[in-house]
């Protein structure tokens, strides 16, 4: 079943974000665009090349009005520990979520009951907390940030223009579409 257009749930948990623990609900994302990054688990060997690969264009996401949340099982004590064993963690401008119990992992319908793990799932959420654009990857099959803000930049874009669809490879400033009989079977 797909999850476009489901509103998120109500949610509470703790995260680590610069430095303090810090509380994080479904107040805090709705109003903003939001991406919710699910890892498998901290201490492990593809995710924090994505978390990193993340940070990297973080300043980006912030630019188009986007927060990034990743979000693991992990307890926020052990996102701090990582933290502050890593030198790639160490860095980590966005909010580290707790999942102990998988509440969010179960919203997100991410939850892998037998490894007590979270799929790599990303998703958009607009500022009415509903999830606009989604991927689920393998564990072992790791994620592209740039990939990631293209998605949120065109989630964006359609949300503001809902006569215009972005095609493939769209980018901020490049042509867009706007559906109509003339275009059927001419593109």
């Amino acid at each position: 079943m797909s999850m476009i257009n489901r509103e998120i749930d109500d949610f509470s948990v703790q995260a680590f974000h610069k430095d303090v623990f810090i509380t994080v609900t479904k107040d805090d994302v709705i109003g903003k665009w939001s991406v919710f990054f699910f890892y498998p688990a901290d201490f492990t060997f593809v995710c924090p090349t994505e978390l990193e690969d993340l940070a990297a264009v973080y300043d980006k996401f912030q630019e188009a009005g986007c927060e990034i949340y990743s979000v693991s099982t992990d307890t926020h004590f052990v996102h701090k520990a990582w933290h502050d064993t890593s030198e790639s963690i160490k860095n980590l401008p966005f909010p580290m979520l707790a999942d102990p119990t998988h509440k969010l992992a179960d919203i997100f319908d991410v939850y892998i009951e037998e490894e007590g793990v979270a799929e790599r799932g990303s998703f958009i959420v607009n500022p009415e907390g509903k999830i606009v654009c989604y991927e689920v990857n393998a564990g072992n099959i790791g994620r592209n940030a740039a990939e990631l803000l293209r998605r949120v930049q065109a989630s964006q874009f359609v949300a503001a223009h809902g006569d215009a669809v972005c095609p493939a490879r769209w980018m901020p400033g490049a042509e867009v579409l706007h559906p109509g009989i003339d275009l059927v079977g001419k593109l």
